[in-house]
């Protein structure tokens, strides 16, 4: 029997064919220094109010249309992306609308840095949930809120879930991130801030209560509320008066209705 010539393949299946490489991830990797915004209000007001250094921008091809002319007016070239590429990058949960921004963090802030244009500011004794914080800043974008003053632990990233809920308000008010929430408002009173603590049991409401410009109102976590020194550092303590059988509010939703009666209590 004759052998096959010397060489040649003798009946062995051939190798299968080498996929090409794959893609790199158009994305940049995530950073300690790199902020992610998505959704077109927090993306649009990013790009228009020019506070922060903006690193990339990533769109599908309609929503890069809608956006260009902010883009260009920004420096930035929208790069495009499949949609399906965003949920992966966020979350299948996301609501990105076809836009994503990676930027830096904005300036740092100090009290010293808070301007007293309305005479009020907030404050947030370590509210953690994302949806809460970001709803609570885009009521103080709404009036005009000189500050929002958090501490730097138990308090959650100013990126991602809480700018999508913030709705663009990220861009619009100074925040202060403080390591001792109770020195902070011992400085803001050296300031002549009155300090007015929003606690459901507190002894009057917050309407018929002495109050003055500048003003801090400072909002606890719910379920914990306000904690024992931040109340020893208030002036007041007041409550919202409901009228109907449920008592208690959301810590955002109560936020909007005592910003509501200051605002027709002080102009």
């Amino acid at each position: 029997m004759s052998r096959p010539p010397a060489g040649k393949d003798r009946g062995r299946r051939p190798p299968p064919p080498r996929h090409p490489p794959k893609e790199e991830t158009p994305f940049r990797r995530p950073a300690a220094d790199v902020v992610v915004l998505y959704g077109a209000h927090a993306v649009r007001e990013a790009l228009i109010a020019g506070r922060r250094k903006l690193l990339a921008l990533y769109a599908t091809e309609n929503a890069a249309e809608r956006i260009a002319p902010l883009a260009a007016a920004a420096g930035l070239t929208p790069k495009i992306v499949e949609a399906r590429a965003l949920s992966q990058r966020l979350g299948e949960e996301s609501v990105h609308q076809g836009l994503m921004l990676e930027a830096c963090p904005l300036p740092e802030a100090d009290i010293a840095d808070i301007e007293p244009k309305s005479g009020l500011v907030l404050v947030l004794d370590q509210v953690t949930d994302p949806h809460n914080v970001g709803a609570i800043l885009r009521t103080a974008a709404a009036f005009a809120v000189d500050a929002l003053i958090v501490t730097e632990r138990h308090s959650p990233d100013f990126t991602g879930v809480l700018a999508k809920a913030a709705s663009g308000a990220l861009e619009h008010v100074t925040i202060v991130s403080v390591v001792n929430l109770a020195r902070a408002l011992e400085q803001l009173a050296e300031r002549d801030f009155l300090i007015v603590g929003l606690d459901s049991e507190g002894p009057q409401p917050l309407e018929a209560s002495p109050l003055r410009k500048p003003l801090a109102l400072v909002l606890g976590a719910e379920g914990k509320g306000l904690r024992r020194l931040t109340r020893e550092r208030c002036d007041i303590l007041a409550r919202l008066d409901m009228p109907g059988p449920i008592k208690s509010l959301n810590v955002s939703n109560a936020c909007a209705a005592a910003l509501m009666a200051l605002r027709l209590r002080l102009g």
